[in-house]
């Protein structure tokens, strides 16, 4: 039998429950091609190398979309300007570093990116992906992740 993302999620509902769980901002970052069409982000998680988008801890005196750009710069070498209102959220399994994981709540921003650059903090960490929103859409893994990325394609192509 599959596992689906909410059966792995109702395990920890309890963890929820007791406020337990944790918060993270993430950056969805946004260009457009010559051509007009939108592509999106995305980098492999250090862990398990997973799709997903920059994200990160919350950082004391930072807003959240401070946050975001930061993330963006240190994860995937992007320079852009976060979007102060939020665009949606997710959730997740975190992998701990003792080998727990606990459900993580993601506040997604988006990013305007004006400038990339090759050499940043996580270079040699990550593999990154430009691709439009459907391709990345079919390689992320989280429903909520993918719904907001579908989304954004529905948005562009308006």
């Amino acid at each position: 039998m599959m596992t689906t993302h909410l059966s792995r999620l109702a395990s920890h509902a309890e963890t929820i429950l007791n406020g337990d769980a944790i918060e993270q901002f993430g950056a969805l970052c946004i260009r457009d091609r010559r051509d007009g069409q939108m592509e999106v982000l995305l980098i492999t998680t250090r862990e398990t190398g997973r799709w997903s988008i920059p994200k990160g801890w919350p950082i004391k005196g930072l807003a959240p979309q401070e946050v975001v750009e930061r993330e963006a710069w240190e994860e995937a070498g992007v320079k852009g300007r976060a979007k102060k209102r939020v665009f949606g959220y997710f959730t997740y399994l975190k992998s701990l570093e003792d080998g727990r994981q606990i459900p993580s709540f993601v506040e997604v921003h988006l990013v305007d990116v004006r400038q990339t650059k090759k050499n940043f903090p996580e270079c040699r960490e990550r593999k990154l992906a430009w691709v439009t929103p459907i391709e990345a859409a079919t390689l992320v893994r989280e429903p909520e992740l993918k719904s907001l990325l579908r989304c954004l394609e529905k948005r562009s192509a308006a």
